[in-house]
């Protein structure tokens, strides 16, 4: 995924200047970017301050280390229930097959 070429905080201080009433056109025309790429920013971080910005990227980056963990025991758990079946282990309290 392309990097944008602007920061989270001046994304949210150009969207606080289209709130304040500037026209998107001219907003875009000024920063150089297109009138639509304001339209989708303001979907995307309406009401949020560059603080929340730096919370939502920390939570982010949080839950993606978690899946990764996640994903790393489930492989770990598969592959010793795969073992337990091929050498006719059970579990305690399963039955034998």
């Amino acid at each position: 995924m392309r990097k944008s070429r602007f920061s989270e905080a001046q994304i949210v201080s150009i969207l606080r200047e289209f709130d304040a009433g500037a026209p998107a056109d001219e907003l875009a025309r000024r920063h150089g970017i297109h009138a639509n790429t304001i339209r989708l920013w303001r979907s995307k971080y309406a009401g949020m301050s560059a603080s929340d910005l730096a919370r939502l990227k920390q939570l982010e980056a949080e839950n993606a280390q978690m899946q990764r963990i996640i994903a790393r025991q489930t492989v770990k758990i598969d592959a010793m229930e795969e073992l337990m079946r091929k050498n006719s282990w059970s579990l305690p309290g399963e039955p034998k097959p």
